[in-house]
């Protein structure tokens, strides 16, 4: 692999051209409590909200249930993504080119990078949809304004191909212009559903229980939604000032995130047997003050983590075709990203979608944080002469794919596979070096 480059770019320069070469010194200025705004800014939204909320709706379990497995499933997950964000602060070179020192150098362009691009794509496009369902169902309620859903899907699409485009800066400062808003939608939705809740649409109120094997299976579910981060952390984290402040800034914004997400996502299904925060939330109300403050966090939510997908998505995508650089490769991403977002089959059926994509995922995310941890002990090699293929870790890869299809839902497949992928994987390597 040849060993990453530092460049300097012109001072005018507005769009972000750090593509697989490594970030200056002098550019890497982010600190851990920006990174927690940026992570707790991409948290809360449409998207996010599925995995607590059908654990309630389609698992039929109680909100503390719900809560609590999607929150250590979702946990465990960011521990690993933090983990591997340490090469993008250490060395300022993005995931998918550290990942060719684990797997491969063909491995990662080949096989790594297109696995990671499809699931950015899929979260991009299922951000955006349930993103246009909300303002779609707000304008008809509030404002009985009507407007074709592939109308407002491609429009917000566009917008955010376009912000992402720019690079990491657009996603900071985005962020921090947004949180404020976005603190403000939040306090609004809690104080709806704890005064108001109770007293609307009481009669759909789901009664749920604790039944552990499904607990599991949510638990992992949440696990393999968020464990796909392995392979896109260090992109992010290239920016920080220090690797300890780009791993608690990762993991504190990311868990805090989250625990706001699920509590909203899986209460809001048990009071009202609904989806989406956002639009349970609007129909409680009349004033016409909240519903402009749900939509905005609705609208500004769905941006901040699509500027998240489309920024790694396009590094996955430049790794398998580094010849079309940074900038032709996030317009490729967000032209796919603006196609799939016309499809509301992606969010009716996610359950079965983060299962699939999870088959892959979970493997491949294993093999890598294992060799990660306890290999190479945290240390990447950025040389030349790298294989293009580490044939034991996608051996394993391989079986680990058939153990997660196997496993009956009752078994916590994306735990279970994880676990076994990681530990097949570690024996094959002792082994290998007696």
């Amino acid at each position: 692999m040849a060993k990453a480059q530092t460049v300097t770019l012109p001072p005018q320069s507005k769009i972000e051209r750090y593509g697989l070469e490594a970030v200056p010194q002098e550019l890497r200025k982010t600190r851990w409590y920006e990174y927690l705004i940026i992570q707790v800014a991409f948290s809360v939204n449409a998207g996010n909200f599925l995995v607590p909320a059908l654990a309630v709706i389609q698992g039929g379990l109680s909100f503390y249930a719900a809560f609590l497995s999607t929150v250590f499933g979702a946990t465990l997950a960011f521990l690993f993504v933090s983990y591997l964000s340490l090469p993008g602060a250490e060395r300022g070179i993005p995931s998918q080119f550290a990942i060719r020192s684990i797997i491969g150098i063909k491995g990662s362009r080949y096989i790594s990078s297109p696995i990671r691009t499809i699931t950015s794509l899929y979260w991009f496009s299922v951000q955006t949809i349930g993103g246009t369902l909300v303002i779609q169902f707000i304008l008809e309620r509030a404002f009985q304004f009507s407007t074709p859903f592939y109308i407002i899907a491609m429009i917000l699409a566009l917008i955010m191909s376009g912000l992402a485009l720019v690079g990491f800066d657009a996603v900071k400062r985005a962020t921090k212009y947004f949180m404020p808003w976005l603190i403000l939608g939040q306090l609004v939705m809690l104080y709806l559903l704890l005064i108001k809740g109770m007293s609307v649409n009481s009669a759909v109120n789901v009664e749920g229980g604790w039944n552990l094997p499904i607990m599991g299976f949510f638990a992992s579910l949440a696990f393999v939604q968020y464990v796909s981060g392995v392979s896109s952390s260090a992109d992010v984290t290239r920016y920080a000032i220090t690797s300890k402040q780009g791993f608690w800034g990762l993991f504190s914004g990311n868990a805090l995130g989250f625990i706001l997400t699920a509590f909203f996502g899986a209460y809001t299904a048990s009071l009202t047997g609904n989806l989406n925060p956002f639009i349970a939330t609007s129909e409680m109300t009349n004033s016409g003050l909240f519903t402009l403050i749900i939509l905005g966090a609705a609208i500004l939510s769905m941006v901040s983590i699509n500027l998240s997908n489309a920024y790694t998505g396009g590094f996955s995508l430049l790794n398998s075709l580094p010849q079309l650089g940074r900038v032709k490769s996030s317009i490729l991403f967000g032209a796919a990203g603006i196609v799939l977002s016309l499809s509301p089959a992606l969010v009716e059926e996610a359950e079965r979608y983060i299962s699939l994509i999870g088959a892959f995922v979970i493997p491949l995310s294993a093999v890598i944080i294992t060799d990660f941890l306890f290999i190479k002990r945290k240390q990447i090699e950025v040389r030349e002469g790298l294989p293009s293929y580490n044939k034991i870790a996608f051996v394993c890869i391989g079986i680990g794919i058939g153990v997660y299809l196997l496993l009956p839902q009752d078994f916590s497949p994306g735990f279970l596979a994880f676990l076994f992928t990681g530990a097949l994987y570690l024996l094959y390597k002792k082994l290998s070096k007696k």
